[in-house]
């Protein structure tokens, strides 16, 4: 049976702490439903009804577009070893790029990244936990390096205009509206 609560409690804290993947999952009004995958050392609580997490440079930027469009966000965590538990955070998200003053608030609350696109900051209104029974269990070897790499071999001007050329729309051609608020409106077009 699930449970909710109104906030983070200390049993949730030390659940996330534990955790080497997290889901995220976004929608706009109409259009595809976006859920992706996380992982790395790119999660931090900041209090008990706040989390943010540090986005990567990928192929899709369709959790900032669909940001832009509604800012509803889920966060789901379940455990692949142990007790089996689903936690999701449930709230309003904000999408923070470089140009923001807040950029330099958070940044350094994470080991730094070529790729890093974006922070999601999220304002939790309910966490809830249910039975994670039909998880099956999985074993953590390690984290992938591969986008660190290919970030680090990029650059950063490299990263800016795989930015401008790959990732100013979602799939439903929605505007993620990065190359206007992380200030590279001077970044020229390559084929």
């Amino acid at each position: 049976m699930g449970k909710q609560f109104k906030k983070l409690h200390i049993q949730h804290i030390d659940f996330i702490k534990q955790q080497k993947i997290f889901f995220t999952g976004t929608a706009a009004a109409s259009g595809r439903v976006n859920l992706s995958p996380k992982g790395g050392d790119s999660f931090r609580i900041i209090h008990e009804n706040q989390v943010i997490w540090q986005n990567y440079t990928g192929s899709g930027n369709e959790t900032a577009a669909h940001l832009h469009q509604d800012p509803r966000m889920t966060i789901m965590f379940c455990a692949f070893e142990g007790n089996p538990i689903i936690l999701r955070l449930y709230g309003k998200a904000i999408v923070i790029h470089k140009n923001d003053e807040q950029w330099q608030d958070y940044c350094t609350l994470f080991p730094s990244n070529t790729g890093t696109r974006q922070f999601y900051l999220l304002d939790i209104d309910m966490v809830q936990t249910s039975c994670g029974m039909s998880v099956p269990f999985f074993d953590y070897k390690e984290d992938r390096e591969h986008l660190t790499r290919w970030a680090d071999a990029k650059g950063e001007d490299g990263i800016h205009q795989y930015w401008k050329n790959r990732n100013q729309y979602s799939i439903d051609d929605m505007e993620t509206h990065i190359v206007k608020l992380a200030g590279l409106d001077n970044v020229a077009n390559e084929p």
